[in-house]
């Protein structure tokens, strides 16, 4: 293990923080992992018979476990609860009544109607940081179901995204539910803070869509800044040339230019060194207007040598530059790297991405495999003082 991924010799930076966990499929799940591993005690609230929907979502499975479940459910204590059940409400209730954080993403109204929303919550535990995830917020978008691939469309990713003229395409993984769940846990941290200092706790509310368009960065901005509506360039960038994929001899490379040096030196390395002072192609807006032109004189000398022949001297030159990784190649360049990306198999179970978030003191720890639907239910019902199918 990376010795900046040691397991920590201490409690972790949220140790001693509940968190009650009715999130589920991803955003939601994913964020939860994120505190887990740093401490955060994650108490998985899932339907009985079924749980979590993506405990179904395979092939391919891990001994048994559905891949997708397993890579967002680490360092968590499942309760398998039928909130319809009053019983069953009211061991969901002590739950919550005893958290610190309360997450979910139902379609709203749906905790209101169970008796968990947070004004129903709030009086019996004031300090609780009640987090909802949406997919269009709560007001005319709460009709609106919040699956990924829905707000990609809806929300102007797939219109930026795939080939000019191209029917849109969505990114190769549920990117939108990711960002979310960051953002809803940077809300839950701050909420946190705010509490630590006043004892006041209170609700954070994160949706997919306005998450999309803050990550759209560049794209939102050059909208609202400039007017300009952006549309799909490949894996050409809008602002910046040359920043796309070239043919080398044997596969394809990225480029990435970023500013005038580096341009001057890859067309000294690509043997083009008066290609740096054409008037064309001597600044980066240059560059941009002048693409096509750029593209062509760029694409005979690099076609010309390997991908990794190119890589090895451009990099060294300091021109950024890489080749295509599938995911195979991508983990062995980061175990190459020395960045130890998978979590030990014996540590959480088969197929984990160690957490990004490198600590010095406090660094995550993988202490228990995602767990079986309803694996600590007699358990956690012994610490509420419950038994099974009694209210309080």
């Amino acid at each position: 293990m990376h010795a900046d991924q040691r397991e920590p010799s201490g409690p972790g930076a949220l140790s001693g923080i509940v968190v009650a966990d009715f999130g589920r499929v991803l955003a939601g799940p994913y964020m939860t992992m994120l505190l887990a591993d740093l401490g955060a005690d994650v108490i998985k609230i899932e339907r009985p018979g079924s749980g979590d929907d993506t405990r179904a979502w395979g092939p391919p499975f891990a001994d048994g476990e559905a891949t997708y479940f397993l890579g967002v459910n680490r360092n968590k204590r499942s309760i398998a609860l039928d909130l319809t059940d009053p019983a069953d409400r009211d061991t969901a209730r002590s739950i919550v009544d005893r958290a610190d954080v309360l997450v979910e993403n139902f379609r709203p109204g749906t905790m209101e109607k169970l008796g968990l929303g947070y004004e129903d919550v709030r009086a019996a535990n004031p300090g609780l940081v009640y987090c909802s995830v949406t997919g269009f917020g709560t007001a005319e978008g709460a009709r609106l179901p919040g699956y990924d691939l829905l707000v990609q469309a809806m929300g102007g990713l797939m219109s930026v995204t795939g080939e000019p003229g191209g029917p849109g395409t969505k990114t190769g993984v549920a990117l939108v539910d990711v960002i979310t769940g960051l953002h809803a846990g940077f809300g839950v941290l701050a909420a946190l803070r705010h509490r630590e200092r006043t004892g006041e706790g209170q609700r954070v509310e994160v949706s997919l869509l306005t998450s999309l368009l803050s990550a759209l960065t560049n794209q939102s901005a050059a909208h609202l800044g400039a007017g300009v509506v952006p549309r799909a360039l490949g894996n050409r960038h809008p602002s910046i040339a040359p920043y796309e994929v070239f043919e080398a001899r044997d596969r394809p490379l990225v480029l990435a230019v970023g500013n005038d040096r580096q341009f001057r030196t890859l067309c000294a390395r690509l043997g083009l060194p008066a290609l740096a002072d054409d008037a064309r192609f001597a600044t980066n807006p240059a560059r941009v207007a002048h693409r096509e032109e750029l593209v062509a004189a760029l694409s005979v000398p690099l076609a010309e040598r390997t991908a990794d022949s190119w890589f090895e001297e451009l990099t060294a030159a300091g021109v950024p530059c890489g080749p295509i990784n599938d995911l195979a190649a991508a983990f062995e360049l980061a175990g190459r790297l020395g960045l130890a990306p998978r979590v030990p198999a014996d540590a959480a179970g088969p197929g984990q991405v160690v957490n990004p978030v490198t600590l010095g003191v406090t660094p995550a720890s993988y202490r228990t495999a995602p767990p079986r639907l309803g694996e600590h239910t007699d358990a956690l019902r012994d610490e509420l003082g419950r038994a099974p199918g009694t209210a309080s």
